[in-house]
């Protein structure tokens, strides 16, 4: 039985309990993004949200006008206090612009949004995806128990097994082999924190308000790793934990193309970079892709010895082809576009809610007149 403790507090799932939710004001944020109104409507995740019971859900939405009021009036039939901030409104664009936070879109503002909203109505706010098909009414009390405890981030893990084979490519094939390779050059205890994360790249994790509203987040699929290294520097090893959550299956991304995993890669790479110069590491990029190419070869060998114990297929020469496109990301971030802690600027979070309520209760919109 895995009991194991790492750098980080591990909350194993030993006994399949499940956690009172805590007696504090919780809510749930839970990212959406859809073209379609069948994208964007996951029944299973809010009806488990219903059993669960929040003080609040606050949805941060990314789709076109209609998608969003379809949502918006959807997500009303569930006994749930549910807010739609449609987060690409276009009164919501000119909004941050006016406060200096214009600039790229996606899933990392979109949750830097809701935490806003979410921090002044809760004592506790959980984040986790909507997008897998083995969400379960406990992944809520799981992640907000350590909360209660007095940790004040704390980080989903599970297992990627799904169809017969391993998947989580993008953690097992470059953050981790990316991590060993770094430690090996650096002894640094961000490092060691960073590499005690069992899933780095969960979308699922929580945090008090406090913490919510003192961190700075990525614009786009850089933000979980990102936020490791916001946790770091604002609550520290001692006050983190992470939370087995099982195991998740959810979609499966290519691994080229627009929005692929080597797309990912590059932004997921930028994020950990920055985060490691943030604390004044300066990792030598020409030398570390040969030396991720050495260690992701080596847990290519350790994978490929895990899934035949198990029964489970495994091409490691497609493993190593991923890991081959994912060295290219390896290189020195760029500008820092990360968007600041909710302390640092004074855009209201109500004032964003207004603009995307506004937009949404105009001609056409969700709710009648």
């Amino acid at each position: 039985m895995d009991y194991r403790q790492e750098r980080i507090t591990t909350l194993h799932d030993l006994t399949d309990a499940v956690p009172a939710m805590p007696g504090g004001e919780s809510a749930v944020v839970v990212p959406i993004a859809g073209e379609s109104e069948a994208a964007v409507t996951p029944a299973h995740v809010f009806e488990a949200l219903e059993t669960v019971g929040p003080d609040s859900v606050v949805v941060p939405l990314r789709a076109p006008r209609a998608v969003a009021a379809a949502f918006d009036r959807w997500a009303g039939d569930f006994d749930l206090d549910v807010t739609t901030l449609w987060c690409n409104a276009p009164t919501v664009a000119p909004l941050l612009e006016d406060h200096g936070l214009d600039g790229a879109m996606g899933k990392g503002r979109d949750v830097w949004l809701g935490l806003g909203l979410a921090a002044g109505r809760a004592d506790y706010v959980a984040v986790h995806d909507a997008d897998a098909s083995t969400y379960s009414p406990k992944h809520v009390p799981r992640l907000l128990a350590g909360l209660e405890m007095g940790y004040e981030f704390v980080k989903g893990y599970y297992a990627r097994v799904e169809d017969g084979q391993l998947y989580g490519r993008l953690a097992r094939l470059f953050v981790a082999p990316l991590l060993r390779a770094l430690s090996r050059a650096h002894d640094d205890p961000l490092l060691d924190y960073l590499a005690a994360f069992r899933y780095p790249l969960a979308g699922e994790f929580a945090v008090t308000a406090e913490t919510a509203r003192s961190i700075r987040a990525q614009r786009a699929w850089g933000l979980e790793v990102g936020m490791l290294g916001e946790a770091y520097s604002v609550v520290g090893a001692t006050a983190t934990a992470q939370v087995d959550l099982g195991i998740h299956r959810h979609d499966h991304r290519p691994v080229g193309g627009r929005g692929g995993l080597s797309t990912m890669a590059g932004e997921v790479g930028e994020a950990l970079f920055q985060a490691l110069e943030d604390h004044g590491l300066a990792p030598d990029y020409e030398r570390l892709p040969d030396a991720y190419r050495d260690a992701a070869d080596t847990l290519i060998r350790q994978y490929g010895a895990d899934a035949a114990v198990n029964g489970l297929d495994y091409d490691a020469e497609s493993e190593r082809s991923q890991a081959q496109s994912y060295a290219e990301s390896i290189r020195a971030p760029g500008p820092d576009d990360r968007l600041p802690a909710w302390t640092a600027t004074d855009l209201s979070p109500s004032a964003v809610l207004s603009a995307s309520r506004e937009a949404l209760d105009g001609p056409g919109g969700s709710r009648p007149d």
